[in-house]
């Protein structure tokens, strides 16, 4: 199996080629997709795999997963490579995509067009498992400590704009809602509070919440000097996620990663809402009609041993499932027979089905295929969450 390379800007240089074994070509390459997404789809032994999986949906995806989504792979794998941060972005629910994608289906938006929103009628929850050292902004802090930060920054103009986060009138997830709104409708004349705090910031060296926070508004305010996103994702919790740590990001999630690289499963879709530090189309009032301003982090997701050898990453969303196998010298056989599944080796190499795949390499498993793995290293096999207990 061969995946798609997408050359976004905030990719690394380094990190896919030297997994896939490949001459760096000093351009950006930001994500491996591992799947049939309509937009860029994986091939098997040269076959496109959505073709493949058209012409027997239900003998390649299995016949649970065809019943419950329809005639396709239900999620996306990905390999992520960061070395930029993303832009501020949050997914839809299922009801939210199936209206905004009739919506702009009948408004007749091109299927290309820059400013297309819903791209498809799917969800996008997902999960990120981090292969290195990795950090992200991942959903709003309790609003009064946002506000106590701001304050410490001692930019009158930027404490004014978050005053209401301690209005005592309003609930915490309306305070949060009312400053980020204000801060991504900022006029082009008063965007000089983005250089101001970031300025600021430039001043403060110190461990704790205060330095984090700091060194998020110089981070940011590298890449996007003028931008109101600055102020947006100064509202966020920064969270740091070890290689084989996980976080799962829901519908509503406001979300950004800063740095890192991981494996990344999710729903079969490019549903995006952004919300800043991009040059892309940001739309205010659809990102703020989709958006889940309750404060707080979703929290780590923590793998569990289902035998020896294999470790499920538990989520609710049913369009995937996610696990990590380590042979070490013992075989160790892959859940989810009955459904299509994709094998990709991280470390080491993996004897499969008469098969060696070393490090970068991938696989596809039609449904009914036992994955048995032999050998020593890491490998991550993605299925539908039908089957995931």
């Amino acid at each position: 199996m061969r995946g798609t390379i997408q050359p976004y800007a905030w990719g690394s240089t380094t990190f896919l080629p030297e997994l896939l074994g490949t001459e760096p070509t000093d351009e950006p390459q930001a994500e491996l997709w591992l799947g049939a997404h309509s937009s860029a789809s994986a091939t098997v032994d040269g076959r496109p795999l959505d073709e493949v999986i058209a012409a027997d949906p239900a003998g390649v995806v299995g016949a649970a997963a065809v019943e419950e989504f329809g005639p396709g792979l239900p999620f996306l794998l990905k390999v992520l490579a960061i070395a930029k941060p993303l832009s501020l972005q949050a997914h839809p629910t299922r009801a939210q995509a199936e209206q905004g994608y009739a919506r702009e289906e009948a408004a007749g938006i091109a299927a290309d067009a820059s400013d297309r929103l819903y791209k498809d009628d799917w969800p996008k929850p997902e999960m990120l498992v981090a292969l290195v050292d990795s950090e992200a902004l991942c959903g709003f802090r309790n609003p009064e400590a946002s506000y106590d930060l701001f304050g410490q920054l001692g930019v009158p103009a930027a404490t004014a704009l978050v005053a209401p986060l301690v209005d005592a009138a309003l609930t915490p997830d309306r305070r949060l809602a009312a400053v980020f709104e204000s801060a991504l409708r900022l006029a082009r004349d008063d965007l000089g509070v983005v250089a101001d705090v970031v300025a600021a910031a430039r001043g403060i060296e110190v461990a704790g919440d205060l330095g984090l926070f700091a060194r998020t508004a110089r981070e940011l305010g590298e890449h996007y000097p003028d931008n109101p996103g600055v102020l947006a994702a100064l509202l966020m919790n920064r969270v740091s996620v070890r290689p084989g740590q996980a976080v799962f990001l829901p519908a509503g999630n406001l979300h950004a990663y800063l740095h890192g690289a991981g494996v990344e499963i999710m729903a079969n879709s490019d549903n995006v809402m952004r919300g800043g530090l991009t040059p892309k189309h940001v739309d205010a009032d659809e990102l703020l009609a989709i958006l889940d301003f309750t404060p707080g982090f979703p929290g780590y997701v923590e793998p569990v041993e289902e035998s020896p050898g294999c470790w499920r990453y538990p989520t609710p969303a049913p369009e995937f499932a996610l696990w990590r196998l380590e042979p070490d010298g013992s075989p160790v056989e892959a859940p989810g027979t009955g459904s299509g599944r994709v094998l990709l080796v991280t470390e080491g190499s993996v004897d499969v089905g008469g098969l060696t795949l070393t490090r970068g390499q991938a696989a596809f498993a039609s449904a009914g295929e036992k994955l048995r793995l032999d050998g020593t290293g890491t490998a991550f096999v993605a299925g539908p969450g039908v089957h995931a207990p």
